[in-house]
């Protein structure tokens, strides 16, 4: 990158260690408080029944049609506690797809999503809990494994965390009492 001359920037007070334009939250950061945010945790969270969260997988893949022609994408899809699909972005990064998801929530008025579950293509990462709990969603579902902070973040948070939901069975790692 280079500035012009008239432009003064004090790189001195740039946080991140690392220069990059997009990426989950955490690259370059110190130390997880740096990027930890604080959003009040799930009160209650709806009771889902356990052949909803079976049959997301399923629903997912005919959406994705960025994958089906590349094999190489990311998906976030949103859905209601009953299994209807309500969004579904696709993006290179895992953590652009949740991005672009809530984005669509947002623009489209639908924000609080206490009434919603976030399905993951990928692992189930620290930042995606967070952002699915800045959006008030209860519920956050991976096709692969969670990370252990994930798990933390998820029961400190209150929310539901399910992980390896594939091939009709999952884990619950957090919030198991939302589940029936």
């Amino acid at each position: 990158m280079f500035f012009a001359p008239e432009v003064q920037v004090n790189l001195d007070q740039l946080t991140r260690h690392v220069f990059a334009s997009s990426s989950c939250g955490l690259c370059g950061k110190a130390s997880i408080e740096s990027v930890h945010q604080h959003f009040p945790p799930i009160e209650s969270a709806p009771r889902v029944r356990a052949e909803v969260i079976r049959a997301l997988p399923e629903k997912l893949i005919p959406e994705q049609t960025a994958f089906s022609k590349t094999g190489g994408v990311h998906a976030a899809a949103l859905f209601s506690v009953e299994g209807e699909l309500l969004a579904l972005r696709e993006d290179v990064g895992r953590h652009n797809a949740v991005d672009k998801v809530l984005g669509w929530a947002f623009l489209n008025q639908q924000l609080p999503l206490a009434a919603s579950i976030l399905l993951v293509s990928g692992r189930a990462s620290f930042e995606i809990m967070q952002k699915a709990l800045a959006a008030s969603i209860p519920i956050v579902a991976a096709v692969s494994a969670p990370s252990s902070l994930a798990v933390e973040f998820a029961q400190e948070s209150g929310q539901t965390l399910i992980g390896f939901l594939r091939g009709g069975s999952f884990n619950i790692y957090a919030g198991a009492e939302s589940i029936q």
